[in-house]
């Protein structure tokens, strides 16, 4: 369970290696560790992680990894769903205040009336949510496989999808099925601006407009090509296009410019003139606080066990469907 709000800089007077790729790597061979990362995070966590991707892919490595300490350069709900899986491994995540607004908006016990008030319903979570809400949870999704697996429910049974509308408001859309939405939302993929959007398809006509399916449906109908942030990575290297303009967080831009460096990204821009469109739990994770937390073995994330064992179950079932 998270455990503080306080997020914690590099603590000042301590003496940092000179060469942190180095002295983390002797870490990673010293302690049997492996380092996930989201996309989201700085470029220089993600070219030392050992393995890169997004919710989906980061739950299939965390569960097979045969590694004895999981570092998991993300945030918190993440560095949960590693310790589910792995409840006799060491799970460090760099700083315990990398939380999560998609996950804070939806708190355990409104859910749970939430859901007591549709008892006959089947209870779908995207995974950016916390232990407790996939405790209460059937099956868990990605936004890599939530139509797949909405389309493997029987059509008379009626579902609960939690806790983001947008997802939810894509998954009906594409498989034509009803759902009753939880009403939470990501604070990055909701301050993408529809006007900016348009005024950037002017400005450059040849660009292809693509988006992850947790922004607002307004900001959807522009793009060409919609899908978890795997999914965009993977499209940018096939398309045609030479030009994108990319509505999700800008930390995958650093993937996608490795892979296809002659072609260009312009980052969708937040409704006002800041970096809103920068998840800032994603950032508070640093190379430096990487290095330390495994030196030092701590912040660890751990879960109560009755938890636990309920949050496994619809971790598995997606895991299986998937």
């Amino acid at each position: 369970m998270l455990t503080t709000l306080l997020s914690s800089p590099t603590p000042q007077g301590v003496e940092l290696p000179k060469d942190l790729f180095a002295a983390i790597a002797d870490l990673k061979r010293d302690m049997n560790a492996i380092v996930l990362a989201h996309y989201y995070q700085d470029p220089d966590i993600q070219d030392i992680a050992d393995y890169l991707g997004d919710s989906l892919g980061l739950s299939q490595q965390a569960a097979k990894t045969d590694a004895d300490v999981i570092v998991f350069a993300g945030v918190h709900f993440m560095a949960e769903t590693a310790k589910i899986l792995n409840p006799n491994k060491l799970v460090l995540l760099p700083d315990l205040a990398a939380g999560c607004s998609l996950a804070d908006s939806c708190p355990a016990a409104e859910f749970a009336a939430f859901k007591a008030a549709h008892p006959d319903h089947l209870v779908i979570s995207y995974i950016n949510c916390t232990a407790e809400i996939k405790a209460l949870s059937d099956i868990i999704c990605t936004s890599a496989n939530a139509v797949q697996i909405v389309r493997q429910i029987p059509p008379e049974q009626p579902i609960i999808f939690a806790p983001d509308r947008n997802l939810g408001k894509y998954v009906m859309e594409q498989t034509g099925r009803p759902m009753v939405l939880w009403q939470g939302s990501c604070m990055v993929h909701e301050t993408f601006s529809e006007k900016k959007m348009v005024q950037l398809k002017i400005q450059h006509p040849e660009a292809e407009a693509i988006a992850h399916p947790e922004c607002e449906p307004a900001l959807l109908r522009h793009a060409s090509y919609i899908g978890s942030t795997t999914a965009l990575l993977n499209y940018v290297q096939r398309s045609q296009s030479q030009k994108f303009i990319v509505a999700t967080e800008p930390g995958i831009l650093h993937q996608m410019q490795k892979a296809v460096p002659q072609k260009q990204f312009i980052p969708a821009p937040p409704m006002n003139d800041c970096a809103c469109n920068e998840c800032p739990h994603m950032r508070l994770n640093t190379l430096e606080k990487l290095y330390l937390c495994m030196k030092h073995q701590t912040p660890q994330v751990t879960l109560e066990e009755t938890t636990r064992i309920a949050a496994l179950k619809p971790i598995q079932r997606m895991l299986e469907m998937s």
